[in-house]
């Protein structure tokens, strides 16, 4: 099944890693784009929709301002391999 909501922000998130997207320009608009493209995200796939949530909104984004750049990134990159991890080898 095709997930270009869910392809979007990760690939997002990667390009932040990678160092393509800054990190004021990141934890702006990932919460815009994940707003946005939060309910096509479910119809692709309600758990990696929740995943991509979890790890890297509430446990990654909106701690931003709590911990430093290099702990901040270190963190994303934490999560975005969590997720891929998971993706690649499923949920159960």
């Amino acid at each position: 099944m095709s997930q270009p909501n869910i392809n979007y922000m990760m690939n997002m998130t990667k390009e932040f890693l990678s160092g393509k997207i800054d990190d004021i320009a990141y934890t702006l608009d990932f919460p815009y784009e994940l707003e946005h493209r939060y309910k096509q995200m479910h119809r692709e796939d309600d758990d990696y929709c929740e995943l991509i949530y979890e790890c890297l909104y509430e446990e990654g984004i909106a701690i931003y301002n709590e911990i430093s750049d290099p702990e901040f990134k270190k963190l994303i990159r934490k999560q975005y391999n969590y997720i891929m991890k998971i993706a690649k080898e499923g949920f159960y």
